[in-house]
């Protein structure tokens, strides 16, 4: 690392303060701020959670691990389910599901969804499972993926939830580290107008995972997929009660494991993040209530990622049950089998509360704003971001196109490992900036801190966290060391997020990205994100996305890949004035040594951009693992069209 702070060019210059009317009923207030850490999180976790036993201690920290809520008692399936029905509310609808085959759709009330979790609970007690069983979930987007996690957390059996585009290699990994028992999923999937085989994807990670002893298979497709006799049951055949009294809700203790969720590090094995049971449900119940300024009697709410992602569980499952919401979950993706299928959604259910990524605004920008023009977006009346730093251009594009100028846009920044939004605008109170997530979050502290782990006022560094928070990770399963190493060691005393990140004069923050994507251009540290920003900023330009790569002179060169609006092929002309472009948006120094127009950037399942496998091509690298790639053929175009691509002299 280069003793130099990350450097920060980009300035973005619009403000939007909060409108009157939506501040005189926003859930939050400014005084939530003054509120000292402790003091606000008792009053939330008595506010949002119902407690079997009260707590006595509100959090113990022993660094690096948090305890919270020490002596309480508590079920999560029973606070996002049961204690509505009992409060009269079994008739609101908890999910309106949407299938990806045009037609295909339901509601789902609370009272429903309690009769469903309490039958899967009892056909999983059929199966051996207990309280402490380890449970693996592979599935799509169905209403029986929440189902199934509402079920463990009522028998007090932690799960793992591996995403339905990974392979049986990734699932196998993930049963094993964690000793799963029972896997959970179905016989296939839909997508894009075909199935995806999950039943024989399974088949293949169980011969490699022998704790396996039973799995459990929705019904989806109704195709025929091989089932072993002794090992395989079909969830339709159990005849088993669904009266919440034939499976009472099990009380388990605050920092009782809910789940684990995995995710990629630096090495080629994920990392089994810890969540436990208090603070990981009162930080996701909180947060969804002040955030996205929840009203449960009128919203209607959709948090358009999958629930194989740590934003599902936190923003599609228990957060939002637990608060009484009403959501929208949709199977498909949002191009099929039309480029307005998302806007569809949103009229045909009058959703309030949007939810999604850049990676999916800036993919709705590329295919134009006459698909979102065509329906009536009017009942939105407030737009989420997560997943990454979203770029002015696309916040601009998102509030105008989408929430037509009048919808606050909350930038949320937060982690697998918080499992909880930590810093983002609180609707009604905060005055956004396109591109910042601005304030750390009521009972955050969050700083930047420069090279040598000094705090920075105002200036380009390392974000850290300063002190615990309710939701935040337990540790790695299985690796202590690993856990110190990853967050605790860089800066001592602090966890260190892995990303960049600035404070401007009013105390904003601005993500920067994580810091292996920051680049060394002559002694200057800058942030892939700002180069990507400028780029996004031109006005022909859909996507980018911006890496290093070695250079004798320079110690590393400005790589951005770029597509282009309505499917424009790219010219030397446009990648000269591309060049310019963002030498006047931030500095000649920022000026891309070579730009690569591609059709399409490599993305996962998920929608999010590979760029380890474009910093493989810009360094001609042979590529790494692509098994998670929406489209693997994408990579090999892209270097045949870099190999070709003219460098600056």
């Amino acid at each position: 690392m280069s003793d130099r702070a990350i450097e920060t060019l980009l300035d973005e210059e619009r403000r939007f303060p909060p409108h009157p009317e939506f501040a005189s009923r926003a859930n939050a207030t400014a005084e939530l701020y003054d509120l000292e850490p402790e003091e606000f999180w008792a009053r939330e976790a008595r506010e949002r959670v119902t407690w079997f036993d009260d707590f006595s201690t509100v959090s113990e920290w022993k660094l690096p691990y948090a305890r919270w809520f020490l002596g309480g008692t508590l079920n999560v399936a029973y606070n996002c389910v049961d204690r509505h029905v009992e409060a009269g509310l079994g008739n609101r609808v908890a999910y309106f599901w949407e299938g990806e085959p045009e037609g295909e759709r339901s509601s789902l009330t609370y009272a429903e969804l309690q009769q469903q979790v309490v039958r899967m609970a009892n056909v999983l007690k059929e199966l051996g499972v207990r309280k402490g069983t380890k449970v693996a979930i592979y599935l799509g987007m169905v209403v029986e993926l929440p189902i199934a996690m509402l079920a463990c957390t009522r028998l007090g059996a932690p799960h793992t939830v591996v995403f339905g585009g990974f392979s049986a290699d990734s699932l196998s990994d993930r049963a094993n580290d964690m000793g799963c028992e029972v896997l959970i999923t179905q016989d296939e999937a839909w997508r894009r107008g075909s199935t995806v085989p999950l039943k024989r994807t399974a088949d293949e990670a169980m011969a490699a995972a022998p704790g396996i002893h039973a799995c459990l298979v929705v019904r989806r497709t109704g195709h025929d997929v091989s089932m072993q006799d002794g090992r395989d049951h079909w969830l339709h055949d159990f005849d088993v009660p669904d009266d919440p009294a034939s499976c009472p809700c099990e009380p388990m203790d605050a920092e009782d494991l809910l789940f684990l969720m995995y995710t990629s590090g630096t090495t080629a094995k994920p990392k089994g993040i810890t969540h436990t049971t208090g603070g990981y449900l009162v930080g996701a119940a909180t947060t969804h209530h002040y955030a996205f300024d929840l009203k449960p009697t009128t919203d209607v709410y959709w948090c358009a990622a999958d629930i194989g992602w740590i934003t599902g569980h936190s923003y599609i499952v228990y957060g939002p049950l637990c608060n009484g919401a009403t959501s929208v979950l949709y199977e498909g993706t949002p191009d099929f089998p039309d480029k307005a299928r998302w806007w569809a959604l949103v009229e045909r259910y009058g959703v309030t509360i949007l939810y999604t990524a850049p990676t999916a605004i800036r993919a709705h920008m590329k295919w134009g704003p006459e698909h979102a023009a065509g329906h009536d977006l009017s009942s939105l009346r407030l737009l989420g971001s997560v997943g990454e730093p979203i770029n002015p251009e696309a916040w601009i594009w998102y509030h105008e196109q989408v929430g037509g100028g009048r919808c606050p846009i909350v930038d949320t920044w937060w982690q697998t490992e918080t499992g909880m939004i930590l810093i983002t605008p609180l609707p009604g109170v905060t005055t956004t900036k396109p591109g910042s997530a601005t304030k750390p979050f009521p009972g955050i502290r969050a700083a930047v801190v420069n090279e040598q782990g000094e705090k920075v006022e105002q200036g380009g560094g390392y974000l850290v966290l300063e002190e615990p928070w309710p939701a935040m990770t337990r540790g790695i399963h299985g690796d202590d060391e690993r856990f110190r190493s990853t967050y605790w060691e860089r800066f001592p005393g602090v966890y260190f997020a892995g990303d960049g990140a600035r404070i401007d004069a009013d105390g904003d923050f601005w993500l920067l990205g994580r810091v292996d994507d920051v680049m060394n251009v002559s002694g200057h540290r800058i942030s892939t994100i700002e180069v990507e920003s400028a780029l996004v900023d031109h006005q022909r330009v859909a996507e980018a996305a911006v890496c290093g790569r070695a250079d004798p002179t320079t110690g590393q060169a400005i790589v951005a890949y770029v597509t282009l609006k309505g499917g424009e092929d790219g010219s030397l002309e446009m990648l000269e004035e591309l060049r310019d472009h963002v030498a006047r948006k931030i500095g000649p120094i920022a000026k891309p040594a070579n730009i690569v127009f591609t059709p399409e950037l490599p993305k996962t399942r998920s929608g999010k951009i590979m760029r380890r496998l474009l910093r493989d091509i810009a360094e001609n690298r042979p590529l790494g693992d692509t098994t998670t790639l929406a489209d693997p053929s994408v990579v090999s175009e892209i270097a045949a069209q870099a190999a070709a691509a003219p460098a600056e002299d």
